[in-house]
């Protein structure tokens, strides 16, 4: 009986634990709509309170205006989509490669290819900045997209899963005359889709949520992703703090939308992928 309770005290406060810490996580994105929803004189009352004293709906339709956010939107989905689609074709060429194909140093040169994530993307910055400008690519769409195209983190991802794929399917295709191309695409591709999928959400919003690059490769209005067209809500007499958290809060539904999609495969991709191999 004793230890019967035990077992309930303890999954009592694991549970409340985690309610806790749901809380936690969503009190920011609660303030943001909040915020959003205020007339912008209430957004630094003090005391602070959740809820304003009216409900401004009209906050949301006037940050759309104020600035051209309809545009910065358009382009973060482009540079996100297009990047996206880019990052898994190279990441899955190259992680095959690196998982199935033997070439001299391959486990070295693999490593040194991981090692380029420790590389901060500020010290990457400046040279960037001059190649896209040598070749008059400044304040365009392939300047802000081609230079996150190739990634080490989606190369090893990918690698991982791929080795935990028995080769016994390789080698059936194989017997069926399929060539090492038709086998990636055919056989192993639809085999990794959850790993795709966590690839495919990190990538996006790692598009989406990129502000620095965009800001310098991209110095106007009409190239601005929405990380840096929010930045604009920030004006010569003083911030629109109403109009910047409805904003904000716009920008979060096309990744909230995609992390929904892709919800299946993301919970199975998690639980297997960049783990094993042989």
């Amino acid at each position: 009986m004793r230890v019967k309770s035990e077992g309930s005290l303890g999954l009592f406060a694991s549970q409340t634990g985690m309610i806790l810490l749901v809380v936690l996580w969503m009190f920011p994105f609660v303030w943001m709509l909040s915020t959003a929803l205020k007339p912008n004189a209430e957004v630094f009352q003090f005391p602070p309170k959740l809820f304003g004293s009216r409900v401004e709906w009209s906050n949301f339709p006037a940050a759309w205006n104020f600035v051209p956010f309809g545009r910065f939107m358009f382009n973060g989905l482009l540079v996100s989509g297009i990047g996206t689609l880019l990052v898994i074709f190279t990441s899955i060429l190259s992680a095959y490669a690196f998982a199935r194909l033997h070439f001299w140093r391959r486990e070295q040169l693999f490593l040194i290819y991981l090692g380029t994530l420790m590389i901060p993307q500020e010290v990457t910055v400046v040279p960037l900045f001059l190649m896209m400008k040598s070749i008059g690519w400044i304040n365009t769409y392939q300047a802000l997209i081609l230079p996150s195209a190739f990634t080490a983190f989606g190369t090893f991802l990918l690698r991982q899963f791929f080795l935990t794929i028995p080769r016994d399917f390789e080698e059936a295709a194989r017997i069926d005359g399929a060539t090492r191309w038709q086998i990636l695409w055919r056989v192993i591709v639809p085999m990794a889709k959850p790993a795709i999928a966590v690839l495919a959400l990190f990538t996006f919003i790692g598009y989406w949520n990129n502000f620095l690059w965009p800001l310098i490769a991209g110095n106007t209005r009409e190239m601005a992703t929405v990380p840096v067209g929010l930045n604009l809500f920030n004006g010569q007499h003083g911030t629109e703090w109403n109009y910047m958290m409805a904003a904000s809060t716009i920008s979060i539904l096309p990744t909230l939308i995609l992390t929904v999609l892709l919800q299946k495969y993301i919970i199975e991709g998690v639980s297997i992928s960049g783990f094993g191999g042989r």
